[in-house]
């Protein structure tokens, strides 16, 4: 395989992936539309596979895409315009869509909001789209039937018209050869034969006639009411407009409400706030009383504690006197203690001197 080749169906590739990944925004574009606009889910109905529209573009699956967007235009702001053209479709066209859109809105169910008024508005739309699509069911019955009646009409004016043919025909024979005036004869018998069997034909006709008059009468009556239900409709759908406005003017008061609802949750709040500065503002007082007093006693303290350190100098100075006087006594302590021992070596020494003396004073009395 060849690069050229390899980019084609690299590029082939990836706008499959694109188309397939548009084609899944816009069926999530269209049950988004459902709920959040209409206000309505979807139940019970297959959804398209976009894969294989997308790979093998399939048409049962291309046509439950168009399903849920002829749903979506008949029940939007601009359905009038869509409904008025489907009714310029031809009637077999008419028929797919009304069947399409009946079989969609059969599976679809509106959102709970709180309120019956559109729930009944609802189901009202949907006797209307039901009682328009046997309208035009009638419709297209009657003007079979009346095709039919027509189609009838033709072949006994035909069969009427051969009739009256052989009837000269015969005539001329009967002229020619018996008179039709004798019954008992064969051209008579078979005058008589053909003139009942024509008035029975007059007959039959006058009759499909008034049929097909009457089923013109009961046509035109049925596109009568078609339009009064066409007249119901355009007020039901102005009425649905009216009403998705209100509903549009309930979300936005609803969301007010809960604005106010938060705003006077956070005035309270602010109160309460209010209410703990107050005494937040009265404990501050008796605290910033309590730090006056605090700061005079501190005041007081420094001062004693000034003093005390004043008086701490002076002790200090009384200690050092009395380590020094101390040290000094201590000297003059050893000093006296060595002057004593000294004093007694020397009362020893005087002591023994005065033995030695005295002894020789005694040799030498002697």
């Amino acid at each position: 395989m060849s690069t050229s080749e390899s980019l084609d169906r690299m590029e082939l590739c990836e706008s499959l992936l694109t188309w397939i990944s548009n084609l899944k925004k816009v069926l999530k574009g269209i049950l988004d539309f459902n709920q959040e606009i209409l206000g309505q889910h979807i139940n019970d109905f297959r959804l398209p596979d976009v894969t294989l529209i997308g790979e093998h573009s399939d048409a049962a699956e291309l046509g439950r895409m168009l399903q849920l967007i002829l749903g979506c235009a008949v029940s939007c702001e601009q359905k009038q315009e869509y409904i008025q053209t489907i009714m310029s479709m031809e009637e077999s066209v008419q028929h797919v869509v009304m069947t399409a859109i009946q079989e969609l809105m059969s599976k679809e169910t509106p959102v709970a909001t709180g309120s019956d008024s559109f729930e009944d508005l609802d189901r009202q739309l949907k006797k209307t789209v039901e009682e328009l699509n046997e309208a035009l069911n009638t419709k297209e019955e009657i003007a079979q039937r009346c095709r039919e009646l027509d189609m009838q009409v033709a072949a006994l004016q035909d069969e009427k018209s051969s009739l009256l043919a052989e009837n000269q025909v015969l005539m001329e024979r009967l002229n020619q050869s018996d008179s039709i005036e004798d019954v008992n004869s064969p051209a008579g018998r078979r005058h008589l034969q053909l003139q009942t069997q024509l008035e029975q034909l007059q007959e039959e006709t006058f009759r499909l006639e008034a049929s097909k008059d009457d089923y013109r009468i009961r046509c035109e009556e049925l596109e009568k009411e078609l339009l009064d239900v066409k007249s119901q409709n355009e007020e039901l759908s102005s009425l649905a407009d009216e009403a998705q406005s209100l509903k549009d003017e309930m979300d936005v008061l609803r969301h007010s409400s809960d604005k106010v609802s938060k705003l006077e949750g956070t005035i309270e709040h602010y109160k309460k706030k209010l209410e703990d500065m107050g005494l937040l503002r009265r404990q501050i007082k008796l605290l910033e009383e309590k730090n006056t007093v605090l700061m005079q006693t501190n005041v007081s303290l420094e001062e004693e504690l000034r003093k005390a350190n004043a008086a701490k100098g002076q002790l200090e100075t009384y200690k050092r006197q009395v380590v020094e006087l101390q040290n000094r006594l201590s000297e003059e302590s050893k000093k006296a203690d060595k002057m004593e021992f000294e004093y007694k070596r020397l009362k020893e020494k005087v002591d023994s001197l005065q033995k030695k003396k005295i002894e020789c004073v005694q040799r030498e009395t002697l």
